[in-house]
């Protein structure tokens, strides 16, 4: 009889596929129904940031996929997770095991809520290749630097990708909570079809040539595929085994993606070892450092998030940011250069920016990263790293397309002469600010800083 049938819930979160999914698999294996479940917790979405109306785009393709079986409830998932299992009768909450400080407080709170009732949470897989805490050195400690832990993350090797079911037996008859209210999330790139789908054309046209256009934003030459692995429309593991098989592309190209794939496994594993690292610096060599701070600060702050601060590659970095939620890597560095060794702030005030308007907003990859440029993680000889805004515009756009693009008050000026408007007679005549810093002083004085806070 139907009533007999055996539910089990795939609790997705950051997972939001089919294909390669193995806590999907070990739904499919522990009942005869799988009940796919999506908590907005308030703790994670805040409503009508980019994040969130990205999110909504997944969750709404992720309906589709799933014959409009999901289901998705507003609450805390200690509560809300219970109360769903016992509805649908569930003895099993699948999930995809979590990484991130909170993420494996809050399963651990669930998995007791579950219990006091005689349920079971079961974690299978990751959203990394590699699990964060697997890799360790012969000392079994982690690594702190990313060169060695990347061979051994390469000798130990990826597992292939996880079969997709031939069929699902989803379940119905659990309706979800009404959406938040949010933009037309049509017509906005989500999903696992379109993830697949970007990566494929990648493959095809841009793997090769990827080692130099990478690191040039007047060029579409990355693969754009930072939010599809935040949401886990895509997982690492179908990226690199896809990548295994490509023929006709120097190896070059292919390694320097996946060693992109690797600082991504890295920061997760740096953040799974050392959770405080999240918002605190990683290293403490430099915590004597001094920072900058009061109304004259925050002014520059302002200036520096609404990309006018008169250095023009660092405003066509911020104004893309607050126009596309997403910026290219390149400017992700030089924009964080300027803000904690030009302006002297400290990094989680960028961070915390960057968070609050990336689609990708990812807490280990975006927070490290962040520390890296400002000297505090885990490079292992940062303090002297000071990105010149001019010469950095100047060798990754060399013909001033990106400025041009991002800053329209410089579009008259051609070439190279887009980094420079200082230095043209009509450089400000269409209201450009002018520079509120002066970088090569900033820079004396960021090494200042770095030497007195290391003795």
């Amino acid at each position: 009889m139907a009533d007999d049938r055996t539910v089990a819930i795939l609790w997705f979160r950051r997972d939001l596929r089919l294909h390669d999914h193995p806590a999907l698999l070990a739904a499919i294996e522990a009942a005869d129904e799988v009940l796919p479940l999506f908590v907005i917790d308030p703790h994670l979405m805040s409503r009508g940031t980019p994040r969130s109306e990205r999110l909504l785009a997944s969750l709404a393709a992720l309906g589709k996929d799933t014959r409009d079986t999901l289901v998705i409830r507003r609450g805390d998932p200690v509560e809300v997770v219970a109360r769903v299992a016992k509805q649908a009768g569930a003895r099993t909450v699948h999930v995809s095991r979590e990484t991130t400080p909170y993420g494996r407080e809050r399963d651990e709170a669930v998995e007791k809520a579950l219990a006091d009732d005689h349920r079971e949470l079961v974690r299978t897989g990751s959203p990394y290749a590699i699990g964060p805490g697997t890799i360790v050195n012969g000392s079994d400690s982690p690594y702190k630097v990313f060169t060695p832990f990347s061979r051994a993350w390469r000798r130990h090797g990826a597992p292939e990708p996880a079969e997709r079911p031939t069929r699902i037996p989803w379940h119905h008859g659990i309706r979800s909570d009404d959406l938040p209210e949010a933009k037309d999330v049509g017509d906005i790139e989500a999903g696992e079809a379109a993830a697949r789908t970007r990566w494929k054309a990648f493959l095809e046209n841009d793997l090769e040539g990827y080692k130099d256009g990478r690191e040039r934003p007047d060029l579409d030459a990355t693969s754009k595929l930072s939010a599809p692995l935040k949401y886990g429309e895509i997982h690492p593991r179908t990226l690199l085994a896809d990548l295994a098989s490509v023929t006709g592309v120097p190896t070059q190209d292919v390694e320097t993606y996946e060693t992109e794939i690797i600082w991504r496994e890295f920061y997760a594993d740096v953040l799974w070892h050392q959770p405080e690292s999240a918002w605190h610096d990683l290293r403490p060599e430099l915590g004597g450092l001094a920072y900058d701070s009061g109304t004259a600060t925050d002014e520059l702050v302002e200036a520096w998030k609404a990309g006018r601060t008169g250095y023009p590659i660092v405003d066509a970095g911020m104004r893309q940011l607050l126009e596309l939620g997403w910026m290219h890597n390149r400017l992700r560095m030089i924009t964080a250069s300027f803000l904690t060794k030009d302006l002297h702030v400290w990094w989680p005030v960028g961070a915390r920016h960057f968070l609050d308007h990336l689609l990708d907003g990812d807490l280990s990859s975006n927070n490290h990263g962040w520390q890296w440029v400002a000297g505090t993680g885990t490079d292992a000889s940062p303090y002297f790293r000071v990105f010149n805004p001019v010469t950095q515009g100047k060798k990754f756009d060399p013909d001033g397309e990106y400025v041009r693009r991002w800053v329209p008050e410089l579009a008259h000026l051609p070439g190279k002469a887009a980094h420079e408007p200082w230095d043209h007679e009509d450089g400000y005549e269409h209201d450009y600010p002018t520079r509120i810093v002066e970088h090569d002083e900033e820079r004396k004085e960021a090494l200042s800083r770095y030497e007195r806070a290391r003795r």
